[in-house]
């Protein structure tokens, strides 16, 4: 892996990094030299990647905690504070999906108001609660740690924040219209950040992942045989690179739009990585 000598000795936090995508951030953050503090919900799952980065030679610690509760994330600044010092690179990756603000069928067919199963789970059947809770969790899960995190990053030089947004910010995909809306939320709002920080030198960037296969979609994408589902059929249809990504292929773009000796002019951009997803047209 190329060095990033700049990102040696920088704090990095790690939003969601008990997660598949976002522990091999942390992990490449962490290769480069950075200190690294892995926050998630689940506290077991910080725990292996942090373990998992000091054994292989980094430095890490994890670290429990709600990005939607900001004392939770104020406890958090403090333990790292504490151990490592203010923070250089906030990566918001906590966010995700959830049953009550998914359809079961792409799109609304006639019968399904008239003749109601209740296997099927349509768009007016959608759980306002639920919506709310993926909208909140994907946007207001960046919003509440750049509060707690920024003020410390404004007094500092080379800082910078970096969003997990999704194909879904571009254009909605089907059956998912709470984590599509969420996305394009955090997509505009990185936008937002990137003009209202400029002034103190935080660059705000974003990665839109494609599609990789992890534990948050496999139920969409994998029968419980193994054998894909059709959406895996229509997915590998649009992407030119007719593959899923793999993680490792998402930390070279973490990499160049941390390091400010190649992104320093750099802010209020979404990079894809996504196998040429976005770009076809489908003919």
């Amino acid at each position: 892996m190329f060095k990033h000598e700049n990102l040696k000795g920088r704090v990095a936090v790690v939003t969601g990094g008990g997660g598949v995508l976002c522990s091999g951030f942390a992990k490449a953050l962490a290769k480069q030299g950075a200190k690294v503090a892995v926050l998630d919900l689940n506290e077991a799952a910080a725990q292996a990647v942090a373990d998992a980065i000091n054994a292989d030679g980094g430095e890490a610690i994890a670290v429990s905690c709600n990005v939607l509760q900001k004392e939770s994330m104020q406890q958090a600044r403090q333990i790292i504070l504490d151990k490592f010092g203010t923070c250089d690179i906030l990566l918001n990756g906590a966010g995700g999906n959830n049953p009550r603000g998914t359809t079961t069928k792409e799109t609304l067919e006639a019968i399904d108001l008239v003749e109601k199963d209740p296997s099927v789970k349509t768009f007016f059947d959608l759980d306002p609660e639920g919506i709310s809770f993926v909208f909140n969790l994907n946007f207001l899960g960046t919003l509440i740690p750049t509060q707690v995190f920024a003020p410390d990053m404004a007094k500092k030089k080379n800082t910078c924040i970096i969003m997990i947004t999704s194909m879904n910010a571009y254009r909605p995909l089907t059956k998912i219209p709470a984590y599509s809306a969420a996305k394009a939320a955090v997509q505009n709002f990185t936008q937002f950040m990137a003009v209202h920080f400029a002034d103190c030198g935080i660059r705000v960037n974003a990665i839109a992942p494609g599609f990789f296969s992890t534990n948050q979609n496999k139920t969409l994408l994998w029968n419980d045989d193994g054998t894909p589902t059709p959406r895996t059929g229509k997915i590998l249809a649009a992407t030119p690179m007719k593959r899923f990504g793999e993680p490792e292929e998402l930390e070279g773009a973490l990499l160049f739009l941390c390091d400010e000796s190649y992104s320093g002019f750099i802010t209020g951009t979404t990079i894809a990585v996504d196998g040429g997803f976005n770009a076809y047209s489908g003919v």
